[in-house]
């Protein structure tokens, strides 16, 4: 039997729920797969704040240190001046969690505005305008500085060749060297330069207006896009609502020797304890976190089973147009989990 340790920050508003609905696909998994996960409970987040000053307190940052990997919920940040970054930035910042993965198609039953879309946004995750560096200069005057790298540019964009080599060898950066001529102008020239080593690979660029005008014409036409950090999550928001919302959009975070896995949704404190948020991108998340741990196997059975879920579709959440709950619903994707030959 194989053991893994893996850290969960179950997070805040529907966080908790969602997170509960995965473990139970993480039981599920277990059982099929002759699996041990051991969980390490961490707390971060809004309520970490309201305990201990700090949404992510130096005990629970040992934690995670010690585990293989993190599966976290959504966790809510404060805002406006002189607050700390919120719970994900500081993780992907001292783990160097580089690439964020975000895999967004169609699914059954799910109502979207196009169909045939299956695109994988990968998004630089540690440099751009979340890096922290914002500064008052005078009253009524303030500045972000935008760092970008070549060392982050050569290595994002040589995970998005890699993976579009496994996919349909299409590769789209998105980037507005026209107007930003030093940073996006640095992510241009090293794009071409990339390329060259990749000539398997359709390889094109475009200017990111442009970019997200064409994706909400024709979603179909694109496979793998690379985006520097506020891009990529400003993109990968509107691509979530052209496959049927951010309910169905997962995420991998992944550094060299680490990686944390979340929903890319927020902690939507409206309907908080309810239990009828969608589990599903916090599901479709552990099923990226086993294929990173090299399951590769129980991490297709899981996405299988998400689908043959919807499929049959009598244990749907209200955004998917169903009743169900948010348990009834990730108890029916266990039940998949465990009835699929493998």
């Amino acid at each position: 039997m194989k053991n893994y340790k893996i850290s969960i920050i179950r997070g805040d508003g529907i966080g908790p729920e969602v997170i509960s609905a995965t473990e139970r696909i993480i039981e599920a998994v277990e059982e099929k797969f002759s699996l041990k996960f051991e969980k390490i409970l961490v707390e971060a987040g809004l309520e970490a704040y309201k305990k201990y000053g700090t949404n992510l307190p130096d005990f629970s940052l040992e934690k995670i240190k010690h585990s293989d990997c993190l599966l976290k919920g959504p966790t809510t940040s404060l805002e406006g001046e002189g607050t700390e970054l919120g719970v994900p930035v500081k993780i992907r910042k001292y783990f160097d969690l580089y690439a964020n993965l975000r895999p967004l198609k169609n699914f059954p039953r799910i109502n979207s505005i196009f169909k045939g879309v299956d695109l994988l946004i990968v998004r630089e995750n540690t440099e751009g305008m979340y890096s922290g560096l914002e500064y008052k200069i005078s009253e009524g005057t303030n500045i972000g500085i935008r760092v970008a790298t070549k060392r982050g540019a050569e290595r994002i964009i040589n995970v998005a060749f890699k993976l579009a080599r496994e996919r349909k060898e299409r590769v789209t950066l998105g980037h507005k060297s026209n107007v930003l001529k030093m940073t996006d102008g640095l992510y241009k020239d090293v794009f071409e330069k990339v390329s060259k080593n990749y000539p398997d690979v359709e390889a094109k660029e475009e200017h990111i207006d442009a970019l997200a005008m064409k994706l909400v014409m024709r979603p179909q036409d694109y496979d793998v896009i690379v985006l520097e950090n506020l891009y990529g999550d400003i993109i990968s928001d509107l691509a979530a609502g052209l496959v049927g919302g951010l309910g169905m959009a997962p995420s991998a975070n992944i550094g060299e020797n680490f990686a944390m896995f979340e929903p890319i949704h927020g902690s939507a404190p409206d309907i908080a304890g309810k239990n009828i948020a969608n589990p599903i991108a916090s599901i479709l998340s552990f099923s990226m976190c086993l294929d990173w741990l090299g399951e590769k196997n129980a991490s297709h059975v899981v996405e299988d089973a998400v689908i043959n879920s919807l499929k049959r579709g009598d244990k749907l959440t209200l955004d998917l147009g169903g009743s169900s709950t948010t348990h009834e619903l990730a108890e029916s994707i266990a039940n998949e989990i465990l009835s699929i030959s493998v």
